[in-house]
């Protein structure tokens, strides 16, 4: 097992992960990365708070994939206990937020990657940056473009872990989907995920782009009329409406605007006051502004903004009119936020396409893992578990066919 020799095409947390797992068992590693330096989606993820993954309970934490049972045996073997254990393994301790998310204590991506990159240093991987994977030769040797030119490499086993088509700036660029699928590798299109979504606004909202709204709730319908739930904070822009709220729903919204063009989000402003309440709340009086009463009810300015851009002005003194559009607040939506600028992509290599050790069923000894594979899930940690988890997944894959 020691002279054989591993090639992972990407430098994410899949394509490390599958390293740490090889590595461990004295293989030969070589990752190839297209970007002059390694794990950039992972550090622009950290960049706010690197949320690696989240403690609830794994029976509800397995039913926010779309692809649950696919995922499931990957995601239990590691799990968000096993992640902690693992960077604790690296000397970086964890914390759980208020929300239930998992965050490095130090809170940023570069010491967790610097001190896995050391490890994985030790035990012999060598990482190659600035090689672009163009696809296989004739005899199936991996293609690289170079600095120095052309390289062909043939190695025992392969991993493909090239990441999604989101933020291609950072090495994710999906070229890869065209590669495969000239193989008569099944895939999903890639589409924008965990995205922002576009709304027509008039001029009078535009003081409060980039403000959040806090403390809200929203919901769509899909076309069973159920109603899929999120609460979060938004942010209301240019373009529309994005954040954790939108973010959290982005699949049903998705779904709704590819089969009917667009599709309605509904939101509560107050999700914490009763319509009734809100009523006598907002009954109107000599000696109060309306300003005044919508803001003693709990509405704050981008709030009222949002209100007064929906509502008839005619209609900002009659509370029930008022009460109405706090508790269901519709807001239309005509599409989504470009693949390019969304946080991740739903799409990729499907199930059926792959053997049950994510091997590639009509190339043989070539793997598929992370974003790549056709899963998706919001944001708060699942992300960024599953790519870590479909990573080992594969070099266990590996391992068990080439002993």
């Amino acid at each position: 097992m020691k002279s054989k020799h591993i090639v992972i095409i990407g430098a994410g947390p899949a394509g490390l992960m599958a390293a740490d797992v090889l590595s461990t068992y004295g293989l030969n590693v070589d990752i190839y990365e297209a970007k002059p330096s390694v794990g950039r989606k992972f550090l622009m993820a950290g960049k706010g708070g690197l949320n690696i993954t989240h403690s609830e309970p794994f029976s509800d934490f397995i039913n926010r994939y779309d692809q649950s049972d696919w995922l499931q045996p990957m995601l239990s073997e590691f799990n968000s206990q096993k992640i902690v254990a693992w960077m604790d393994s690296l000397g970086i301790s964890s914390f759980i937020g208020t929300s239930g998310r998992i965050f490095p204590t130090e809170m940023k991506a570069a010491p967790l990657l610097r001190r896995w990159l050391s490890s994985l240093k030790k035990r012999g991987v060598k990482v190659h940056c600035n090689h672009y994977w163009q696809g296989f030769t004739a005899n199936r040797s991996l293609r690289f473009s170079t600095i120095h030119g052309e390289k062909l490499i043939t190695p025992d086993a392969t991993i493909l872990a090239l990441g999604g088509a989101s933020w291609p700036s950072l090495g994710s660029d999906g070229a890869w989907a065209n590669i495969l699928a000239s193989m008569n590798v099944d895939i999903n299109p890639m589409l924008p995920s965990n995205c922002g979504f576009r709304a027509t606004w008039s001029s009078y909202l535009h003081p409060h782009f980039g403000k959040p709204l806090k403390n809200v709730s929203a919901w769509v319908k899909n076309d069973c009329g159920e109603l899929l739930k999120s609460s979060a904070e938004a942010v209301l822009t240019t373009y529309g409406i994005e954040g954790g709220l939108v973010y959290a729903l982005s699949r049903p919204l998705r779904e709704q605007i590819l089969i009917h063009g667009t599709t309605t989000l509904y939101l509560d402003l107050l999700p914490n006051v009763t319509a009734d309440k809100l009523v006598s709340l907002l009954a109107p009086s000599r000696k109060q502004s309306i300003n005044n009463i919508w803001r003693k009810a709990g509405l704050d300015d981008v709030k009222a903004a949002l209100i007064r851009e929906l509502l008839p002005k005619e209609k900002w003194s009659d509370s029930t009119s008022v009460a109405t559009i706090i508790k269901q607040c519709p807001i239309e939506l005509s599409g989504m936020q470009p693949i390019e600028e969304a946080i991740s992509t739903a799409g990729g290599v499907k199930q059926g396409a792959l053997t049950g050790e994510l091997m590639i069923q009509n190339v043989p000894n070539v793997y598929c893992a992370g974003e790549m594979l056709d899963w998706d899930a919001p944001t708060g940690g699942y992300l960024m578990t599953a790519a870590f988890a479909s990573g080992r997944f594969a070099a266990y894959g590996v391992l068990k066919n080439l002993t």
